[in-house]
């Protein structure tokens, strides 16, 4: 069975490589839009917001990297969506290959497109003035986590995507899903929000990853008070991706293999 989906993984990795070369366009804007959105709030919000202690383009740089990799919810979904209402998961089922194929391909062919999209990213904030302070260990262990979030969150869109009633349905929640790292730490710290928010704040997964990302990078450490997933942000971390895993792999997998819609 392991070599099966190995085998019809690869196949399908394949494929949504291919879907990536043939879309140029989407592939751009998806690379580009964290870049704009990187520039916008380092000189527009930068110049007005002071950080004690830490230069606010440094405070920022993790967390769009962490914003990014949550995006895979809807990158995953749009996907997913496509193949569900057009058809293709349909004829995939009539096949004799591996229903776990189908959806670990896309995830993989996403997690390489994402390593590949966070390069230029992040030369955009070492010109801009950003620092890798943590040492290598760090730094490797920062972009690891990256892009096991960025995994964990694929998989949370792969299985919204096939549970949507419509491509439009998927667009929308897609759409809706960019609120998501604003109700986090990943632009600004948590302390000046009200309670309540920052309870809401604290427990979102991308606020965890922000805070374990900037504290293995060294840019800012690890605020005091805090909610416990970001209070200990690296087990918090690896403790939202093992419950998205554990809770949506199997769910997507299911769905892939009976349908539903």
């Amino acid at each position: 069975m392991s070599t099966a989906i190995l085998y019809d993984g690869t196949a399908m990795l394949g494929r949504h490589l291919q879907r990536v070369r043939h879309a140029p366009a989407i592939t751009l804007m998806t690379q580009t839009m964290p870049i704009v959105f990187l520039l916008f709030f380092g000189y527009v919000f930068g110049s007005a917001l002071a950080m004690p202690g830490t230069d606010y383009r440094s405070y920022l740089v993790p967390g769009m990297l962490a914003a990014t990799a949550a995006n895979g919810i809807m990158t995953g979904m749009f996907t997913s969506a496509q193949d569900a209402h057009r058809g293709v998961m349909d004829r995939f089922r009539t096949l004799p290959m591996s229903r776990a194929a189908v959806p670990l391909g896309q995830a993989a062919a996403d997690l390489l497109t994402t390593a590949v999209g966070l390069v230029p990213l992040v030369l955009v904030g070492l010109a801009m003035g950003w620092r890798i302070e943590g040492g290598v260990p760090g730094a490797l262990g920062a972009f690891g986590l990256l892009l096991l979030f960025r995994f964990a969150t694929t998989w949370v869109g792969i299985l919204l995507g096939l549970a949507s009633q419509s491509e439009e349905a998927a667009g929308q929640l897609g759409g809706a899903t960019f609120m998501l790292p604003l109700l986090s730490n990943a632009y600004i710290p948590t302390d000046g929000m009200p309670a309540w928010v920052r309870t809401l704040a604290e427990w979102n997964p991308i606020s965890a990853v922000c805070t374990a990302v900037r504290d293995l990078f060294g840019n800012a450490p690890v605020p005091d008070g805090a909610s416990w997933p970001v209070a200990h942000p690296v087990a918090g971390s690896l403790a939202w991706c093992a419950a998205l895993l554990l809770l949506c792999v199997p769910l997507a997998v299911r769905r892939c293999t009976r349908g539903g819609r």
